[in-house]
């Protein structure tokens, strides 16, 4: 990767000349700091700059093998649930499933929306009519949902992840002829945290 080979031959360097050097803008590439400072591929000091960490100097690190890995290796399964539920029936499903997002999907399986704990806890609260509404009037809809595909590397989900601030990916598949996509799985931080954990213990 471009800013790994700048941090080793510039270390200590900031992120605003790492940007200068690739001639992009600093919040550009800021989820890809964020992301390899977590993999520890380089290293932080504030007021210092950036430096190569141990997992860059190390030949056989285990955390290159995540470079490798697609999103269909790590994905959970996701909990759906259809256009036509309440509100209620949603925040039952959040509590049952033990689960930070429900995916709403049409009959057929097609993502139509995504709904948060903080969305259902923002329309209940104080409003005793919440329960009863659709749920339809609460989701955020496709196509302005972050989703990532099958085959897309775990990196790129985690840099989704880190660069929107979400908990929560839905995993779609792409059906001829259609406008909306299928709902295949899902990726969370709690997915990102267990790999790392995997990968570092060897297993």
């Amino acid at each position: 990767m471009e800013i790994i080979d700048l941090v080793k031959k510039h270390a200590p360097i900031t992120g605003e000349r790492i940007a200068e050097l690739l001639g992009i803008s600093r919040p550009t590439i800021r989820s890809d700091l964020a992301l390899l400072v977590m993999l520890r591929y380089i290293d932080a000091k504030p007021k210092v700059g950036y430096f190569l960490g141990t997992a860059a100097t190390q030949e056989e690190s285990p955390f290159i093998n995540i470079e490798s890995r697609k999103v269909k290796d790590v994905m959970g399964i996701p909990v759906v649930l259809r256009e036509t539920v309440t509100v209620s029936d949603a925040v039952v499903s959040l509590f049952l499933e033990n689960v930070g997002n429900l995916m709403i999907v049409n009959a057929q399986g097609m993502l139509l929306g995504i709904v948060s704990r903080k969305d259902l806890l923002k329309v209940t609260l104080g409003n005793a009519a919440a329960g009863s509404m659709p749920i339809s009037l609460v989701m955020t809809r496709y196509p302005n949902i972050v989703t990532v595909g099958l085959e897309d590397s775990v990196l790129e989900a985690a840099r989704k992840l880190i660069s929107h601030q979400v908990d929560t990916l839905p995993v779609v598949k792409r059906v001829a002829d259609q406008d909306l996509v299928e709902v295949v799985g899902r990726i969370t931080k709690t997915t990102m945290t267990k790999l790392l954990l995997d990968v570092a213990l060897g297993n």
